[in-house]
């Protein structure tokens, strides 16, 4: 096994390759890896993924410059709505049905872009920053695992434990004066931004600043007029295609609903994730796209669907994230849980209404194109009670009929 688990093995793997890869953040954790890899002696490409986290890729460029490596920035932004968000939205992809799942939607991806980069420059090693306390360790390795990549892979932060003062410490002295001690880590994409450690690191006490939110401040702005108040989502065979009746694309409907729907302060989470033996940390989010996007395609299918079907569907759905939070993304069972998600959303087309108010998603209309709903019960009571009365008395009770016949028999075979 070609795993990456320490400092140690950084030395060792650089010792057999010429080029490696890493992925790159700009973060407190991947620019410490490359001023490791720095002393290395070997090629560097540093990878960074556009999944709609507003990188800042000058300042990447000049970090990544004075750290002797080169960079590579891929815009993936589309892809991942497609491929991850559209997904997601389907299987209400909810971690215990408590928050919107973000890092394990999108590291199957980052794994695949980087595999896919790895293997067309020949680098003998893809290099990530994930600790023992991030799940992300096991998503990124069972990805590029389950993709059949055969450099070396890993972190190695998994066995070698660095503090994140002493990181910001060691990036000082190399002239690196960005990095706070004791700050939060962060990950962000276009469906959601997710914050862990450093001042949320004990559940039992903590307050997450407000300086870390981006979408879900509550501001008062021209640009929330008053017709914005009311806004409805299109679906269309299980996609979300328009805001307002206005089309858009899926990286342009998701941008402007994280802006509109959190500037009502509509959108946070706060909840704990297992780590993989059983321990949990605590993890704080936005996501204001996600919470109504994955609420009005539940009242959609919910409007759609039989009951029988929804009931197994809730069932298939958290199976879904489990996959996708263990980091089994590219195994046969998600896709094959994905196919059916993706089969019944065929059926769910319509348009969901909602007034916004400060911290408030209230639901105005539900209209699906092919509803099971009633509109009017008393007309649908007066209307049934009329069939039935057209009827015999055992058509319409079948209980009734049931026992007259088992009478019958019971007559007959005296």
């Amino acid at each position: 096994m070609k795993k990456i688990r320490s400092v140690k093995d950084v030395d060792f793997v650089c010792g057999q390759v010429d080029h490696v890869l890493t992925l790159f953040s700009g973060g407190l954790d991947s620019t410490y890896l490359l001023n490791i890899l720095r002393e290395q002696g070997v090629k560097v490409t540093a990878l960074a993924i556009d999944l709609g986290d507003d990188l800042d890729t000058a300042e990447l460029e000049a970090t990544t410059k004075m750290l002797g490596a080169s960079l590579r920035v891929i815009d993936a932004k589309g892809v991942f709505a497609l491929e991850a968000v559209l997904p997601a939205i389907r299987a209400h992809a909810r971690y215990l049905n408590n928050y919107p799942i973000s890092s394990s939607l999108s590291r199957p991806l980052i794994a695949r872009i980087a595999v896919e980069l790895a293997n067309s420059n020949g680098c003998g090693a893809i290099f990530h920053t994930a600790t023992q306390s991030q799940n992300s360790l096991r998503r990124l390795n069972g990805a590029i695992a389950q993709l059949g990549y055969c450099g070396f892979y890993g972190s190695p932060y998994e066995y070698t434990a660095i503090t994140r003062e002493e990181k910001a410490i060691a990036l000082k002295e190399a002239g690196l004066h960005s990095f706070q001690q004791g700050a939060v880590s962060g990950d962000s994409n276009l469906w959601c931004r997710e914050f862990e450690s450093g001042v949320l690191d004990n559940p039992e006490y903590f307050t997450a600043p407000e300086t870390l939110f981006k979408w879900t401040q509550f501001r008062k702005s021209n640009q929330l007029a008053e017709t914005q108040h009311k806004l409805s989502i299109t679906f269309l065979k299980g996609v979300p295609t328009a805001v307002n009746t206005v089309p858009m694309s899926p990286v342009e409907l998701l941008a402007y609903l994280n802006s509109v729907v959190g500037a009502y302060g509509i959108g946070r989470f706060t909840g704990l994730e297992h780590l993989l033996d059983g321990e949990k940390v605590l993890e704080v989010r936005e996501a204001p796209a996600a919470q109504i996007l994955m609420d009005s395609f539940k009242h959609l299918e919910t409007a759609t669907h039989p009951y029988d079907l929804l009931r197994e569907k809730m069932a298939l759905e958290q199976r879904w994230v489990q996959e996708a939070v263990e980091g089994r993304w590219f195994c046969k069972l998600r896709e094959a849980i994905d196919q059916f998600l993706a089969y019944t959303a065929k059926e769910v087309s319509g348009v969901v209404t909602y007034n916004l108010s400060r911290g408030t998603l209230d639901v105005e209309s539900i209209v699906a194109q092919d509803p099971l709903y009633l509109r009017d019960r008393d007309a649908w009571e007066v209307s049934t009670a009329k069939k039935c009365s057209s009827r015999s008395l055992g058509e319409c009770h079948p209980e009734s009929s049931d026992r007259r016949v088992q009478s019958g028999l019971a007559l007959g075979a005296k």
